[in-house]
């Protein structure tokens, strides 16, 4: 039996703004249900979700309207670090938990905790160890070309939105990052696909210090579908980079067949007017909860047809969880997650021509349930909170020499 551990969970929102936030509280609720302490360290907001620990939140700096000194507290945040230090001083912890947590609160924390003694992991959400704006993408294309450390190339190539000033910031920002221990400060490093850890390893971090342990899903909040479904759905952020407009060009030459798009994004109405004389696309906006698990459920398969390098996709394991086979593109995590021909298929980024053959391929088969069946098999086995629970105990024993 597991000791029961006080854990330090970190994160710059106390409230669900993406799937990080959604990971990050949901792990929290998944160390408590086994018996741990968790204590939550977030950045101050109006949208939080109550906690008897809000007390020790900081204020955070302003990114709506941001100011001469919000500028300041991106690049180094006196409140977080002085929070915590009370926090810290004040409670025993085993481990601290770290998340996305640069930006409200900076990496000003960092030493508070190594100075405290306390073993340090990092979910690593997105590619912010290697990359200045966290994306690894420049213009639509894969770009590494900061090795992790040389951040001024971001400047160079007007990476954050096309602008030099906000690029020198981000620049900055990851130099005085990297300088306060942002890979030095950290003990195990937690990829959530292998992709994402041979990254982190080929730009400089020691392989020794990544752990991959994939996302999870609470795998009772779904009940899998046996109908064969009747349209095919993409659920996410409407933008570029997920290869939202190749999907629509795509279902564009099978008028026969229906597609549901959920979701909201810069790249919208765009989209909208491109496939505006076509009666088989529907946009349904933005959809969360049961709402949306009911329309995924009813789908055919979902398509998830990233153009960048996705890590480890929730909308898959969720898929997956409600009894729905997916296909996806050979990008980033995403090949980890999907059987070819069992529980999806994999097509290359951005061949709207093979996109449309494997969904002819998929409605075609869809009266037969193998794929369906194998897709909640996957979820059950690999994504289950247990077996997630376990997986990162792991980690933390490790740092613990449990």
């Amino acid at each position: 039996m597991n000791t029961q551990l006080n854990v330090l969970n970190v994160s710059q929102n106390h409230f669900v703004r993406g799937g990080s936030d959604r990971y990050f509280l949901s792990l929290g609720e998944l160390l408590s249900q086994q018996g741990n302490l968790v204590v939550p360290f977030c950045a101050k907001s109006d949208r939080d979700q109550p906690s008897e620990w809000a007390t020790h939140f900081p204020p955070a700096a302003d990114f709506e309207s941001p100011s001469v000194m919000d500028v300041v507290k991106f690049h180094y945040s006196a409140a977080a670090k002085n929070n915590l230090q009370k926090l810290v001083s004040g409670k025993r912890f085993d481990i601290a938990h770290l998340h996305i947590y640069y930006g409200k609160l900076t990496s000003s924390i960092l030493p508070v905790l190594k100075n405290a003694g306390i073993p340090v992991v990092q979910t690593a959400h997105d590619y912010k160890l290697i990359c200045p704006v966290y994306t690894c993408d420049r213009g639509g294309v894969p770009c590494e070309a900061c090795h992790g450390k040389d951040y001024w190339r971001a400047v160079v190539n007007k990476c954050n939105r096309g602008s030099y000033l906000r690029s020198a910031i981000s620049m900055s920002e990851s130099y005085v990052s990297r300088w306060l221990g942002s890979v030095d400060a950290i003990d195990r490093f937690i990829a959530v696909s292998q992709f994402s850890a041979t990254r982190m390893s080929e730009n400089g971090i020691d392989p020794r210090r990544i752990s991959v342990v994939p996302n999870f899903i609470d795998i009772k909040q779904f009940t899998p579908h046996t109908e064969s479904g009747r349209y095919f759905v993409y659920f996410g952020r409407i933008e570029r980079v997920k290869g939202i407009l190749t999907l629509i060009k795509a279902f564009m030459k099978m008028p026969d067949i229906p597609l549901v798009v959920i979701g909201e994004g810069a790249l919208l109405p765009e989209v909208q007017a491109l496939a505006a004389e076509s009666h088989n696309i529907r946009f349904a906006g933005f959809k969360n909860g049961a709402e949306l698990y009911s329309m995924v459920a009813q789908s055919v398969a979902s398509i998830l047809p990233a153009e960048w390098y996705e890590n480890c996709p929730l909308s898959v394991l969720e898929s997956f969880a409600l009894g729905r086979p997916v296909i996806g593109t050979r990008m980033g995590g995403i090949p980890e997650l999907i059987s070819q021909g069992e529980d999806g298929y994999l097509v290359e980024p951005g061949d709207a021509d093979a996109l449309c053959a494997t969904v002819r391929t998929v409605w075609e088969q869809r009266g037969k349930p193998d794929m369906r069946q194998a897709a909640r098999r996957k979820a059950e086995q690999e994504f289950s909170a247990d077996t997630h629970y376990q997986r990162i105990r792991d980690v933390y024993d490790s740092l613990r020499g449990a």
